[in-house]
């Protein structure tokens, strides 16, 4: 995905002419609104097929886009696309202003928590919620064990071979995640260039 920047998700057919709903994954309207070429992937193994926008507009209150793209003329065809992800080439960057960052670079970068300079985990996503909000995996605590079995045999005894009971596997830890504020007062620090953001977290907003 480093060759691409994903700017939206089809979530929906429009009406019954080949129009789509699409959850916007970028702050700039005018790629759902501007006629041309955009990209799409209808699943995380597929390649991107080039795909012609002939144009779109803004369901106000909803922050979706409805679009039409060339050869989708019917609600079965664009039915077809739902969960398509809709790209551009990631050389294909708009100018941004100071303070405003693309998704894709946020994501990866380590947290650090400003006061103490202590790793707090790392960004895993950007979610739009009124204000933008990071996603941050806090580290791996461990693995879970499995319960120790229990032999109903004594020890002197092997058990019947029919009896024996496969040992189960510990079961790894998902990362626990907190929601973290993108907003000055609480972000103060991104560098991308060292990839690491600091925060200044007020008290409780770390306890996943």
């Amino acid at each position: 995905m480093s060759d691409w920047l994903e700017i939206g998700r089809i979530v929906a057919p429009q009406g019954l002419r080949g129009e789509v709903r699409i959850y916007p994954n970028s702050d700039f309207p005018e790629r759902f609104l501007n006629p041309g070429n955009r990209w799409l992937r209808r699943s995380p193994t597929a390649e991107p097929v080039v795909v012609e926008l002939l144009g779109g507009r803004l369901i106000e209150g909803k922050g979706l886009f409805v679009v039409r793209f060339a050869g989708v003329e019917t609600r079965e065809q664009a039915e077809a696309l739902r969960n398509s992800v809709l790209l551009v080439p990631a050389g294909d960057r708009l100018p941004l202003e100071p303070g405003e960052f693309h998704v894709a670079d946020l994501i990866g970068l380590k947290v650090i928590e400003q006061a103490s300079q202590t790793a707090v985990g790392t960004v895993v996503d950007v979610f739009s919620a009124g204000n933008d909000l990071l996603e941050v995996a806090l580290p791996e605590t461990g693995i879970t064990a499995a319960p120790e079995a229990i032999s109903l045999t004594s020890p002197e005894t092997p058990p019947p071979v029919n009896s024996r009971r496969k040992p189960k596997r510990p079961k790894p830890i998902k990362p626990k995640t907190v929601l973290i504020p993108f907003v000055e007062d609480i972000v103060p620090v991104v560098n991308l260039e060292q990839g690491y953001v600091e925060i200044t977290p007020p008290p409780g907003l770390l306890e996943a």
